[in-house]
Order: C-alpha cells, then sequence, then structure tokens
C-alpha cells in the first residue's frame, strides 16, 4: 500500500517512529474483535475529538497536532510482527479470520473533517471528525487523542507564554533537558514555535522542523578556565580580513582598564575574575559575530558586565558587533536595569553607537507568573529562556481532550452522565465561529450537518447546549466554517492541504491578534460563548429524554 498523496508527493510517516497502530489503548483491540466478532465491524461511526475545558485557567486553547493525525493515517497499516504480538496479547479464543481483517485494514475509507491547525479553539467544539467503519475508527481513538492533546495543551501554553512577555520580547524555549523524554522534548520544541516562541535550544528539532537555533555557553565553560595564560593563540582577524589583531587578549585588558577608571563607572567595580575573562575571550575568539556571554558565574555587576563589556569593545574595534548578555540567577529585574545603565554609561562615555541597546537574555525557572512580576516591577530583558515550567506544562498535566461516538449507521448517539458537563452533544454536526463588527469573534455555533449555513446579516439563535435561559441572537458580520476536510478516503471530496510550519504559526499568532483581550487576560479572562442552533437544541434534549432510563419510585 502506497501512502495517500499530497500536491504529487507522499505524506511522510509520523514524526516519532513510535507512532504506529499499536500505540493504542489494548481495549481498543478488545473492542475491535468484538465489533468484528458480531458482524458490526464494517457499520458506518462518527466520532468527535474535543475536550471540556480550557487549560490554565484560561478561556482559550491553540490547536496543535493535526500534521501529525494525517501523517499516521496516511501510513496506517499493520506489519506482520504487529499482527503477531497483537494476537498474543489477546484472548486464545480469538478467530484467525479476525487477524487476516486486520492484515486487509488501512484508513482508505476513513474521512477526517478538522478545523485547522493553529487555530484559537474552544470546549465541546469538535476539533477533528472522524468518519469511518467502526472498528477502524476505533482503533484510531487513543493515537489521535495522544497526538492532540500534549501538542494543543503547549502551543496554548507558549501562547500564554507569550501573552504575558508581550509582542516586542524574543521568547527562547530551552526546555529539553527538562522535557519528559526525548519525544516530549522534540515536540515541545515544534509546539511552542507554533504558540509563538521564536527559537528553540534543540538542535534536533532545528533540523527536523526547521526552527530558529539559539543558545550560548553554560556556566562549565566559564569554570574550565583558570587564567589568561590558557590562551595560546592571543591572535584574532579583523571582520573585514583586512588586518590581524596579534594580541586581543592586551586589547582587551586595555578597554577593561579603561572601564575600571572611567569618569561614569570610576568604583562601580574593582579587579574582575580572570578566568571569567580568560572565558569570554577564548568564546569570542571561537565566535566573534555571535559573542553572547553568560555574565552570572561569579558576579553580574562587579565581574561578568565589566569583562563582557571589556571584550565587547574590543570587538568592536575590529568590527564585530557583539551579541548581548545572559542572566541566570539573582534579581533578574534588578540586574538587568543595572546592565543596561552600565552599557548605556560606556555608550555615552566612549561613543560606541548602540552599545546602550545591547541585547539582554534572562533565563533561570521562568514561567507565567515570573514574567508578570517582571513586568510589574520594571526591567530592561529582551529575551527570556523558558524551560521547566513551559514544556512540562507543570500548571497542568493534560488537556482533557475526549474522543465520543454521536452517530453509528445515520442514527445519531448520546453520551449521558450526572455530570452535564460530560454529556456528548449528537449527532454529525457543521461549526461556525460568527464574528462582529468591530471584527472579533462573537460565539462559535454548531448545528445539524443539514441545517442551513449562517449567514452574514441574518439574525441568528444561539442557545447554551444545556442551560434553557442561556440564549441571545447574533447578526454575524462575518462567517467562518470552522471543519475542513483533511483526509477525504475513498470520496472524492476535495482535500485540505497541510500547511508548512511557518505558516501554521503565523495562523496562530493572526488569531491570537483577533480575538477580544478580555477572553485572553491572565486574571478573571471572560469566558467565550461555544453555543448550538436552536433546532440542534431541541433535538440534543429530545434524545436525552429518550436514552435516559424512567425512574420508578416505590
Amino acid at each position: 500500500m502506497e501512502a495517500k498523496k499530497e500536491n504529487g508527493g507522499i505524506i511522510p510517516g509520523p514524526t516519532n517512529p513510535m507512532v504506529t497502530p499499536l500505540l493504542t489503548d489494548l481495549y481498543q483491540f478488545t473492542m475491535a474483535y468484538a465489533y468484528w466478532k458480531a458482524g458490526k465491524h464494517q457499520e458506518r461511526a462518527v466520532f468527535d475529538l474535543y475536550f471540556r475545558k480550557n487549560p490554565f485557567g484560561g478561556e482559550y486553547t491553540v490547536f496543535a497536532g493535526l500534521e501529525e493525525v494525517i501523517r499516521f493515517i496516511a501510513n496506517f497499516r499493520f506489519t506482520e510482527e504487529e499482527i503477531a504480538f497483537v494476537r498474543e496479547s489477546l484472548t486464545d479464543s480469538c478467530e484467525d479470520g479476525f487477524f487476516d481483517y486486520l492484515r486487509g485494514i488501512d484508513c482508505f475509507d476513513v474521512e477526517v473533517y478538522a478545523i485547522p491547525e493553529g487555530t484559537v479553539v474552544f470546549p465541546k467544539i469538535p476539533l477533528l471528525r472522524i468518519e469511518g467503519p467502526i472498528a477502524i475508527v476505533q482503533l484510531l481513538e487513543t493515537p489521535f487523542v495522544n497526538l492532540i492533546n500534549y501538542a494543543s495543551l503547549v502551543s496554548t501554553n507558549a501562547a500564554r507564554h507569550r501573552n504575558v512577555a508581550g509582542k516586542s520580547k524574543t521568547l527562547l524555549e530551552f526546555g529539553l533537558r527538562r522535557a519528559q523524554g526525548p519525544d516530549g522534548g522534540i515536540g515541545a520544541s515544534k509546539y511552542c514555535y507554533i504558540g509563538g516562541f521564536d527559537a528553540t535550544s534543540n538542535v534536533a528539532a532545528g533540523k527536523l522542523f526547521g526552527i530558529p537555533l539559539r543558545g550560548t555557553h553554560s556556566h562549565a565553560f566559564v569554570s574550565s578556565y583558570m587564567g589568561l595564560d590558557e590562551i595560546l593563540d592571543k591572535s584574532l582577524r579583523r571582520k573585514d580580513g583586512s588586518s590581524t589583531c596579534e594580541d586581543f587578549v592586551s586589547l582587551v585588558q586595555t578597554w577593561l582598564s579603561k572601564i575600571q577608571w572611567s569618569n561614569s563607572l570610576r568604583g562601580i567595580f574593582g579587579e574582575t575574575n580572570q578566568s571569567e575573562l580568560a572565558a569570554f575571550i577564548s568564546y569570542a575568539q571561537a565566535f566573534p559575530n555571535k559573542f553572547l556571554a553568560l555574565v552570572d558565574t561569579y558576579d553580574v555587576m562587579r565581574s561578568g558586565v565589566p569583562n563582557f563589556c571589556a571584550v565587547a569593545l574590543a570587538l568592536n574595534d575590529l568590527g564585530y558587533k557583539a551579541g548581548g548578555i545572559r542572566l541566570d540567577s539573582g534579581d533578574l529585574a534588578y540586574l538587568s536595569c543595572e546592565a543596561r545603565k552600565f552599557f548605556c554609561a560606556i555608550e555615552k562615555e566612549f561613543g560606541v553607537p548602540e552599545f546602550g541597546k545591547m541585547f539582554i537574555t534572562a533565563s533561570n525557572d521562568l514561567n507565567e507568573e515570573t514574567i508578570d512580576a517582571l513586568n510589574k516591577h520594571g526591567h530592561e530583558i529582551d529575551a527570556f529562556g523558558i524551560g521547566t515550567y513551559l514544556v512540562t506544562c507543570y500548571a497542568q498535566a493534560a488537556l482533557g481532550v475526549v474522543f465520543k461516538l454521536v452517530e453509528i449507521n445515520n442514527q445519531p448517539r448520546i453520551k449521558l452522565s450526572e455530570d452535564v458537563s460530560k454529556v456528548s452533544i449528537p449527532c454529525k454536526k457543521r461549526s461556525y465561529r460568527l464574528y462582529g463588527k468591530e471584527g472579533y469573534p462573537l460565539v462559535d455555533i454548531m448545528t445539524g450537518e443539514n441545517e442551513p449555513s449562517p449567514k452574514v446579516g441574518e439574525r441568528i439563535l444561539c442557545r447554551h447546549p444545556f442551560q434553557e435561559s442561556k440564549r441571545a441572537y447574533v447578526v454575524p458580520q462575518r462567517v467562518e466554517e470552522l471543519l475542513q476536510c483533511y483526509w477525504s478516503g475513498i470520496s472524492d471530496k476535495a482535500r485540505e492541504n497541510l500547511p508548512p510550519l511557518k505558516a501554521i504559526r503565523e495562523r496562530c499568532i493572526t488569531q491570537l491578534e483577533l480575538m477580544r483581550p478580555d477572553h485572553m487576560r491572565r486574571l478573571n479572562p471572560t469566558p467565550y460563548k461555544v453555543s448550538v442552533s436552536a433546532k440542534l437544541y431541541d433535538f440534543i434534549h429530545f434524545l436525552w429524554l429518550n436514552e435516559a432510563p424512567v425512574g420508578e419510585l416505590q
């Protein structure tokens, strides 16, 4: 079997080779066998994949993971080795015919409709609608939920960090060493980029997805030097190649002395740590075009910043421009402000253009709350390097995506619960986003598949799915249908192509900017309205009453 083609090319398999038909729960195979045994396995079923509550105490979610879902189903096929393992895992009573059935299945009789990846989404609205033979679609449930749950959660976490940091700041994902395993690290880099981060330290993710890479040295590099005598080659060629400075070390030392005894900086520091200075000089010789130094190994203002400035000024003499500093400990707000003052004093005293605008990066277990606190206190940080709290989604473990049967053989099905939030919305549906006069989305509405689409300028009654008194009329100025066909199976329906990662990221950023600010704020955000049409509301409650057992009092 050949994977389905897209734009004339074959859709590649999942990024992670562990994503195979066996990446599912055992009960999917037991149900598939029971469907097959009962002769129900070919019955046409419709499932919705959605979530019930926005994460992190917020009121929005970023949808991600769709590309990996399509890659998975485009290449879905059992190997003989996988079938043998399934046979071993099930009971001896399972008939051979079932395993012959598994040999023959693929996803070419399945259709997948989805909201475009990178879209801002809300609870109850189907992110995916999956149609196909019930046994096959049941086998897709766990991998689909797995591929979308973390992807959407970490994309949302990244978007929240972007929102609190502001548009002008550079956001760097530094989470690989703290991520939940290699696949968690790779996924985090990809989906943080979608959520608005600018770059990653993860080299593998840079290669796989084309995400810009950023990184400097660690404290180990600084503390590995004992003194200036370890620098054996003291030369550095000018940037334009016209000549070579034979003693770059002496040039740096001259600048350090000038800074120490300058009018505006006199008395701020004394003798700096010379092993740190040696490390900075060595690193600058290796990367004169991208010299960015970690300045807190010994003392930020008495050693790190002065040593950095001496090297940066020596580089400037040779035509290079230093990149900046990174702070990884201490009072980041205070230190960034003091460093900025130091840079500005050097620009003014020595007439070095733009030196006062030297880039300041901060790291050290940053999260939404610490960035918000830094903003309130005032700081001079240009970039935030964020790791643990970002990639592990420390504030919430999972999004809580679910996969529910809503129709079989054209008959709507409903899942009931004493907890109303867990009642499913039955039948095959279409979803729309209605926009108001100011261009903001007002409400998402679900309708039955055969209902007429909402129209611009038409008065539409939007109802809460379960609360009778919550309803409102909306006259949309723009109507956007959310679900689009991304996998058409054997049907001749037109299919959306998978966009490149940068396009998904741009969609996410645009979508976030479209949202009303009160839906996006960190504290007490306004809930976004999710509704159903009047006709669908009546049908939900008719089916609910029809399916719920009637009690008997004695």
